[in-house]
């Protein structure tokens, strides 16, 4: 396959034989089990621990002392999540980090979102992250989340997921009266004051606000929620419905949220099946990277430092410089997608550098935008160790970047990490319909990141660090001067 005349990694389908295709099938059931039940941070890391304590993993809190082969996993606020399987090498020489996020786009319901408006009960939301705001009207939406009363019990709510469970939505307007609305640029035509999800129609006995009233009386019936515990809730909007197959050849997965819980779960997989690894193994899960990875569950905050430096106390070591000295001998993939080459719009891609669906684990030295803004710009050494890891495991991969240069482009978690000193590289899935409601990607590509993360965690080692041979110097001689005649 050619593109502009250079000649690109030839499709990952084409590269397995019959057994690891059906392999790779296979793998994709699982994964799209994941996406169908798990559809916020806090449900990722309910199903992760789950998982892990089934397979043997232990809880960190539980550890007093590290030895080599232990499976430990690690969770904090509900929201972050680590699976740690030591090695054979003492901390102190680093260990291999795959980090992903599992927070996604969405809309959060707001403190106080419950109001009335033309007989209609409807809930105030704020978007979160990056989304184009008209691609979340009109389609059956799903309520998640969590409510914690004064008393501090939590109801825990998971709503319009079963077939024949009620689904909320937002409404769009009809063509027939939205010549003004479609004169508008695409993001002006729809204000996010405007995402107001339909919840109820039915007034009750009430005088005032009939409708609204009748849904605070079943709020408060069937889940025991009180309009003022809105405040103390972390609820959720999301796209209702299983993820799918998708191609005749059923060759795609289509559902919310893959970016960027394909790489959690290829990697929660890959962490699982670890056994003895030459260094320790850390597959970490945070949030809030859609929105700058803030707060005290993103990755600006101390995750990383506070994880090692508790593996090292466990071990033995108190001394703070060791953890400074781990972290910088650490070696990091950063787990996040990137974006496929869509035939629908290519004028916004550069198809030798970017990522197709369909051709691997996607490589990428650096992300950000206009001049690699927000990118941490992996060293070439890194990538190098790298590609020679892939290659021996049969790990089909390809180089990517987001878009043409001036167009656009993205950040990670990468930066964030590469500030300990560690070697980090962006590494992760192509996605179709990126932050869209329903994003595609080839099961083919969610299998190699599997067998990627795996080698990785499992056997990368010390990136060799070799001396450039001085070139040789050459002796130059002048050509003699013409004799004057």
């Amino acid at each position: 396959m050619t593109e502009n005349g250079a000649e690109l990694k030839p499709n990952a389908w084409t590269r397995m034989e019959e057994a690891e295709t059906q392999a790779a099938y296979d793998f994709n059931e699982g994964y799209l089990n994941f996406l169908s039940v798990v559809k916020t941070e806090r449900e990722a890391v309910d199903y992760m621990a789950q998982l892990a304590a089934e397979q043997g993993f232990k809880k960190l809190s539980d550890i007093d002392t590290i030895i080599p082969g232990q499976k430990i996993f690690f969770t904090d606020k509900g929201k972050v999540c680590a699976l740690i399987v030591i090695g054979e090498e003492p901390l102190a020489n680093g260990v291999n980090l795959v980090a992903s996020h599992i927070d996604c786009p969405r809309l959060d319901l707001k403190g106080r979102p419950l109001y009335e408006a033309d007989g209609q009960a409807l809930l105030k939301t704020h978007y979160y992250g990056g989304i184009k705001k008209y691609q979340w009207l009109a389609i059956p939406l799903a309520l998640h989340g969590v409510v914690v009363k004064p008393d501090g019990q939590i109801i825990r709510l998971s709503v319009g997921e079963s077939a024949d469970d009620l689904v909320l939505t937002i409404s769009d307007l009809l063509p027939h009266l939205a010549k003004d609305q479609m004169e508008k640029k695409l993001g002006e035509a729809i204000k996010g004051e405007g995402l107001n999800a339909l919840v109820g129609s039915r007034p009750g006995e009430a005088e005032r606000d009939p409708v609204k009233t009748m849904i605070a009386e079943l709020l408060k019936e069937r889940y025991g929620i009180e309009e003022d515990d809105f405040t103390s809730a972390e609820l959720e909007l999301v796209p209702a419905g299983p993820a799918r197959d998708v191609g005749l050849d059923r060759s795609m997965v289509g559902a919310y949220g893959q970016d960027d819980r394909v790489c959690a779960y290829t990697s929660l997989i890959a962490a699982l099946e670890l056994d003895k690894p030459q260094r320790t193994a850390i597959a970490l899960f945070v949030d809030k990277e859609e929105i700058g990875s803030t707060g005290n569950t993103g990755l600006q905050s101390m995750i990383i430092e506070n994880l090692i430096a508790e593996l090292l106390h466990k071990s033995g070591e108190t001394s703070y410089f060791a953890v400074r000295k781990s972290l910088m001998a650490s070696h990091c993939l950063s787990a996040d997608v990137n974006s496929a080459v869509d035939p629908n719009y290519p004028e916004v891609f550069e198809k030798m550098n970017n990522s197709f669906m369909g051709n691997g684990l996607v490589v990428t030295k650096y992300t950000g935008a206009r001049g690699k803004s927000g990118s941490s710009d992996a060293n070439p050494e890194f990538l190098a160790a790298i590609r020679q890891l892939f290659d021996g495991n049969g790990v089909t991969w390809q180089v990517g970047e987001l878009g043409k240069v001036d167009i656009g482009g993205g950040g990670t978690v990468a930066q964030y990490i590469a500030r300990y000193g560690m070697e980090v590289l962006d590494c992760g899935v192509a996605v179709l319909g990126m932050h869209s409601p329903f994003e595609v990607t080839s099961k083919a590509d969610v299998y190699m990141a599997y067998k990627g993360y795996k080698a990785f965690m499992q056997s990368f080692g010390a990136v060799p660090v070799k001396e450039a041979k001085p070139r040789a110097k050459t002796t130059r001689t002048r050509a003699a001067k013409p004799k004057r005649s």
